[in-house]
Parts: C-alpha cells; structure tokens; sequence
C-alpha cells in the first residue's frame, strides 16, 4: 500500500505536462507490474509452507471425514426415504 502511495506521489510531482489518464495508466503498467511481482515474491517468502507429512495427514483425516459424512448421509437418506415411502403408502391406500 505504502508504495502504491509513493508510485502516486512520484508520478505527481515529476509530471511536467498533462498526459490523459488512460494513456497515462498504459504507460505505467510495467513500472506497476514490476512492483507487483516484486511485492508478490517478497510475500511468498513469508510463507509458512506445510511439511510434506503435514500434508499427507491432512489428507488422510479429509479423506476419512468426507468418507464417515459420505456413509452417514447416504444412510440417513435411505432410512428417510423408505420412511417416507411408508408414510405416503400408508395413507394413500387407506
């Protein structure tokens, strides 16, 4: 933020004839681009990356909890389902 400001402030002060605003940001999109990915790697090197385990066994705990939900809900599904048949059955033929 602080050197988008400063880029702000420099393009201000040194412009010593009036450029239009689009030509004036066409202009300066590699200077921004530049700070950009500059700004971007700096940032990615305070990454705190997971270990490749810590990966594997976050996987492994997704994996069985999306399975558990996976059976739960299929069998709740099932077990309201049929109930519901029974309910619409019952009714319907009495």
């Amino acid at each position: 933020m602080a050197q988008a400001a400063k880029l702000n402030r420099e393009e201000a002060n040194g412009a010593s004839f009036s450029v239009p605003e689009p030509v004036g940001k066409i202009a300066s999109y590699p200077k921004r681009l530049k700070t950009f990915l500059h700004e971007v790697r700096v940032e990615l090197k305070q990454v705190n990356w997971p270990s490749r385990q810590e990966v594997w066994s976050t996987t492994i705990v997704v994996t069985i909890t999306v399975a558990f939900f996976g059976i739960f809900f299929f069998a709740t599904d099932t077990v309201f389902g049929r109930a519901a048949n029974w309910v619409l059955h019952y009714f319907a033929n009495h």
